[in-house]
Parts: structure tokens; sequence; C-alpha cells
């Protein structure tokens, strides 16, 4: 299970005029804000900018600069992989330090959906578990069993991360997992597809 929200693309007017700077063709540029205030790439500005997205990352560093900011919902395996990727993100997440006891435990907080019956049933004996032992924790204060609940917690627990990404990065993230074996990354690459321009910038390049 995955879940993105509140996506927000930021600084595409300043990473097109950056664009121009190596020919000093500004007077070229035809993009433009309309009416509700969105930033509209012109004819001009989009052919140039696919042109040297596709030439490579010597010359698409206005990519760089196209900032995407998304809260993301993900169990803690889909997490570990992503943390692979530490150039040009920044993440800011629930804390399972300091909120792991906070509310009850239950099936709705891990992702379960490809679960056989038997590892749901595990599963829901280690919810058990953790919430017996949160309890405990709650009445007696005593961090024996808050260390039961931080070691025993399986991967699949889901945590939200508010992360920030530049175009380039998802380039890298696009190209390398969207035939992965892991579904949650098929549905972030069709994220990635939908940001604005991505069939341009991101999606189409090799």
């Amino acid at each position: 299970m995955i879940k993105l929200e509140h996506t927000a693309v930021m600084n595409l007017e300043n990473a097109l005029r950056g664009m121009r700077n190596p020919m000093n063709s500004w007077a070229k540029s035809d993009s433009y804000e309309d009416e509700a205030g969105n930033y509209v790439i012109g004819e001009a500005d989009l052919d140039l900018a696919e042109r040297l997205a596709k030439s490579g990352t010597d010359h698409r560093k206005y990519l760089r600069m196209i900032f995407v900011s998304v809260d993301v919902t993900a169990p803690l395996y889909w997490w570990k992989e992503y943390d692979t990727y530490k150039v040009g993100t920044v993440a800011n997440s629930t804390s399972t330090m300091h909120k792991i006891h906070a509310k009850p435990f239950s099936r709705e907080d891990f992702s379960c959906d490809r679960m056989s019956p038997t590892a749901l049933a595990c599963l829901d004996h280690v919810i058990e578990v953790l919430e017996g032992q949160r309890l405990k924790f709650l009445e007696t204060k005593d961090t024996a069993y808050w260390h039961d609940m931080i070691q025993l917690l399986p991967t699949s627990y889901n945590q939200m991360r508010t992360t920030t990404l530049n175009y380039e990065t998802l380039i890298n993230i696009y190209y390398a997992r969207r035939n992965h074996k892991l579904p949650e990354w098929h549905t972030y690459c069709d994220w990635i597809a939908g940001l604005p321009y991505a069939d341009h910038l991101i999606t189409n390049l090799k």
C-alpha cells in the first residue's frame, strides 16, 4: 500500500529562466502565467527543455531546480528502498520513536493487502501483542514495554513522510523503479508520470 497526497510542483519559472542562461536566450522565452496564476511553459521553451532533458545530466541542470513536495504514506519496507535516494531528497517523517504508543494498533496501520490468510493470522497476533504492550507502557511507563513495541514492529507498518525532491532525482527513480517487483513502486512511478510536463521532461527520455 502507498498513498501520495498534497503534491506541489515549484520553481518552474526560475528553472526555465536559468535554462536559457548559457546562451543568453531569455528573449526567446514564451512561457507565461495563465489567468488562474498557473505557470504555462510555451512551445519554444518546452522544445528547448525537452531537447536538453534528453541530452543528459550535464545539459539538464535546470531540472534540479524544479522542486516537488508530496506527502507519502508507505510501509517501512518501501521506505528502506526509497532511502537509496539520498541526493536531492529531503524527508520529514512522523515519529515512530515518539508516537508509537499514541494510538491503538490495528490492521489499518499496516500494508497487508497482499498477505495470505496465514500471514494475516500471524500479523493479527503481532498486533494483539503490540497493543497489549502499548497499554502496559501507558499504564506503567516502563520502557521495557516500549522497547517491545519498537523491536517487534513489522516492516509492513505504514509511516507518513513529507518529502521534497527535484525532477532530476525523479528521472533516476522513474527509470530505476518503474518495473520493480513491488507494486508500491508502480504506483509511485505512475504519480511521477502525472506531474506537470513529465511526458516531456521525465518519462520519455530513453
